[in-house]
């Protein structure tokens, strides 16, 4: 709105403007911020209504007007002694959607955006005949990226209600909708979900191998396809394993976490046969160092600062009233602080600032408690963590956190930005969380799990003939191979492609048998210290599987030869054949002795 003293005078002017439109251009405008000193703004609005301004706001409690001046006019504002300042305007846009990394890594998006312009494909599979089961902490319904979902039901009584998260991040990753709010899910809110809480309580509590089981139970008699279990433990079950493979043999896919110790130790149900075990890796596709590693590791999936939906506001951070994502470290205190931003480089000790101050800390060298214990000493009462390399991550106090103090993590390029552009500024630190649509970055191969479930349910809805076998094998047969050639310990077959493994099903990429690969020849040699083995054969799938001594020990495109490099002990025979992937389609045998 116009300010009262100036309406009578910019109305004339814009008449006058209107009728004089067809003899002079209008001039060029910006848009501004003019600030003036206590007790002049008559005297500035009539430097505006002189230089043709038009005023959009007046604020009185800032001494400030907002308004649309020539930009001819500014160098003449600018040097008004009665003009404190004149900055941009700048624009503030709607927050739109984010894609997690991940969602790219697996090939999502290449099933249902080819053409990338945040539109599902007509026609394009979304898993929207799937119905995946989670076992978990239970999902907050209300929140804004399942308000379009189809979640079909839950168990027991107060499934809906999600005190810890763990399970609303889960299933936003598997699920979130393609709605311009938030992020979005590996299925784009096209698959159903079937919920079942078996964790509760605000550290998400623990549970029983029997809890597990019966929650298997209803997922299966809700006529689910695929089960995802972000959960585990290190000992094994008679009595679960036996559930588990029932559940297999009724044509269920069961997916379920490595594990997060960073260990060789198994996790279960992960860990048993009739389950998918997935490992997590960061977005340079790097196994992380939590992941645990064992050759029950069948898949990988991101799992390191992965993007997803919570039940709660989370945190918050502004700086002179710009907004930044954080995520709550775990341990901070509930609370919020307001200070001048300072900045404490790593935060390594010796610092000294006026008591009350927020400081930015980066990553590296020391713990984050550490860090925060080191920026209180120093005067600070909130901590901000910016990442040493690109992107946000999570992170723990591990319980030794000074109290009342409210720490948050954040992107390296927040972080940079403020450090180069923002100390001295106003900065308020929220970490009192409130029910509702919140978002944050969490690690884990819990959060690595949801994307292979969610996969496994694009890959179903594309080829809904398919059985759960076939369906494992295509994840696996397709997964981009990390790490060391073949199946290894930390990536097992690799990373889960979703577009490959329907190409693959669907006869385009691999499996769909020409002939059986035929005349394999084996030869072998040692060159320092080394059995090197050289393999070719003709004919077969545009995929195949290659074996020694019966093992699988790689899945690649068929280029009709194959070698490897071995340490061996004494002497022995090494046995190959090379089969149509996925099939029982194999060459003859071909020996090599060493």
């Amino acid at each position: 709105m116009h300010t009262k003293f100036l309406v009578g005078a910019m109305g004339l002017v814009l008449g006058l403007s209107l009728v004089s439109v067809a003899q002079a251009a209008q001039p060029d405008m910006e848009r501004v911020w003019i600030k003036f000193h206590d007790g002049q703004r008559a005297s500035v609005g009539n430097a505006l209504r002189s230089a043709g301004a038009e005023v959009h706001h007046n604020f009185e409690n800032l001494n400030a007007f907002a308004v649309s001046v020539p930009v001819t006019a500014l160098d003449g504002l600018s040097r008004n002694p009665n003009i404190e300042y004149i900055e941009p305007d700048v624009q503030r846009f709607p927050m739109a959607q984010v894609v997690p990394y991940g969602i790219d890594m697996v090939q999502a998006r290449d099933v249902w955006d080819v053409n990338r312009d945040g539109i599902v494909d007509a026609g394009a599979p979304t898993g929207s005949n799937v119905l995946i089961c989670v076992i978990d902490s239970g999902l907050r319904t209300a929140h804004e990226d399942f308000a379009s979902v189809n979640v079909v039901g839950g168990h027991p009584a107060g499934w809906n209600d999600d005190s810890c998260g763990h399970g609303t991040h889960v299933a936003g990753t598997i699920n979130a909708a393609n709605n311009n709010k938030g992020v979005v899910g590996v299925s784009p809110g096209g698959a159903s979900l079937y919920i079942v809480q078996v964790f509760n309580g605000a550290s998400c509590g623990w549970s029983y191998s029997s809890d597990l089981v019966n929650a298997a139970n209803v997922c299966a008699q809700q006529g689910a396809n695929i089960i995802s279990m972000s959960l585990g433990g290190s000992r094994s079950v008679r009595s679960e394993q036996n559930a588990f493979a029932s559940l297999e043999s009724q044509g269920i896919l069961s997916i379920a976490a490595a594990g997060n110790d960073g260990s060789t130790r198994k996790s279960y149900p992960a860990s048993y046969p009739s389950v998918v075990s997935v490992a997590a890796i960061d977005a340079n596709k790097n196994v992380a160092g939590f992941s645990q590693k064992n050759d029950a590791v069948e898949l990988a999936a991101p799992g390191v600062s992965v993007l997803s939906t919570v039940p709660w506001t989370g945190a918050s951070f502004t700086v002179s009233n710009n907004s930044f994502a954080v995520s709550v470290m775990e341990g901070s205190a509930a609370t919020s602080r307001s200070g001048a931003l300072v900045n404490g480089g790593r935060c390594t000790g010796g610092h000294s600032w006026p008591t009350g101050v927020v400081a930015l800390c980066e990553r590296g060298d020391i713990s984050f408690a550490d860090k925060v214990n080191n920026a209180y000493a120093g005067g600070a009462r909130a901590v901000v963590i910016y990442n040493n390399e690109p992107g946000a991550f999570a992170g723990t106090l591990g319980g030794s956190g000074p109290s009342g103090v409210p720490v948050v993590s954040m992107a390296r390029e927040d972080g940079l930005a403020l450090v180069a552009g923002s100390l001295g500024a106003t900065a308020t630190v929220n970490t009192d969380s409130q029910p509702g649509s919140g978002y944050e970055a969490w690690d884990g191969t819990s959060m690595a799990t949801p994307h292979v479930s969610g996969v496994a349910a694009l890959v179903w809805g594309a080829v809904p003939g398919a059985t759960n076998t076939q369906i494992r094998e295509a994840l696996a047969i397709t997964a981009q191979d990390l790490g060391a050639s073949g199946r290894d310990t930390s990536y097992g077959w690799g990373l889960v492609q979703a577009a490959a493994a329907i190409a693959h099903l669907n006869g385009g990429g691999g499996g769909g048998a020409i002939d059986p690969p035929s005349g394999l020849s084996a030869t072998g040699s040692y060159q320092r210290n080394k059995f090197n083995v050289s393999l070719s054969w003709a004919n077969g799938a545009s995929s195949v599987d290659i074996y020694r001594n019966g093992t699988r020990i790689s899945t690649r495109s068929n280029s009709g030869s194959y070698s490897e490099s071995l340490r061996l002990n004494g002497s022995g025979t090494l046995t190959y054949q090379v089969c149509d992937a996925g099939t029982s389609d194999c060459s003859n045998t071909a020996s090599v002795n060493y």
